[in-house]
């Protein structure tokens, strides 16, 4: 019986022993949504995409109207000329589209370069605030459903969301107070 009970004791002792582990999960959509510096690179490509698309829309127009022009006065030309006129028209606004094309996929592959950039950074930051809370595991909710259910008191998206922000923010701060020291010793 003595043995019985010291096997028991070991055995409690031992499960005692072990590390209780920390695991939360965040919900990596509103994380990214609510995570300012991904709403500061959207606000930002989208003036850009907005001057763009002003841009493209008066190119347009004035393309419209000179396609109107000529087809008027091609009606009055013989086929050859309408033919040559007609190149010409293209050769002239060939270079412009291609152009306005490839502006418009220099800032798509801007925009994704900045948003993996988000991605990097917010996982780098949830990495570290895992280690600095003593987490074991922080796990992402998404809609492929890595995380299907998860206790509420589990849920850290908050206090993540919150984090990464005050951190996001201290570094504009500290950018913007750099910025102003250097211009007022010039």
């Amino acid at each position: 019986m003595k043995k019985i009970i010291l096997g028991l004791t070991v055995l409690i002792a031992a499960a005692s022993c072990q590390e209780q582990q920390k695991i939360g999960f965040i919900d990596n959509g509103e994380v990214s949504d609510a995570y300012q510096m991904k709403i500061d690179i959207e606000k930002k490509f989208e003036t850009q995409n907005d001057a763009f698309t002003k841009r493209r829309d008066s190119i347009a127009q004035v393309y419209q109207m000179e396609m109107q022009s000529i087809q008027q006065r091609l009606g009055s030309m013989s086929p050859q000329k309408q033919q040559e006129e007609s190149q010409v028209f293209s050769q002239k606004w060939q270079p412009i589209q291609q152009q306005m094309q490839m502006q418009q996929q220099q800032m798509e592959q801007m925009f994704r370069t900045e948003m993996d950039s988000v991605i990097s950074q917010m996982n780098k930051f949830v990495e570290s605030y895992g280690e600095k809370n003593g987490y074991t595991f922080i796990l992402g909710k998404n809609q492929a459903g890595s995380v299907l259910y998860g206790k509420d008191v589990n849920d850290i998206t908050d206090e993540v969301t919150d984090a990464i922000n005050e951190e996001y923010n201290g570094k504009d701060a500290t950018k913007e107070e750099a910025t102003e020291e250097a211009s007022t010793e010039e």
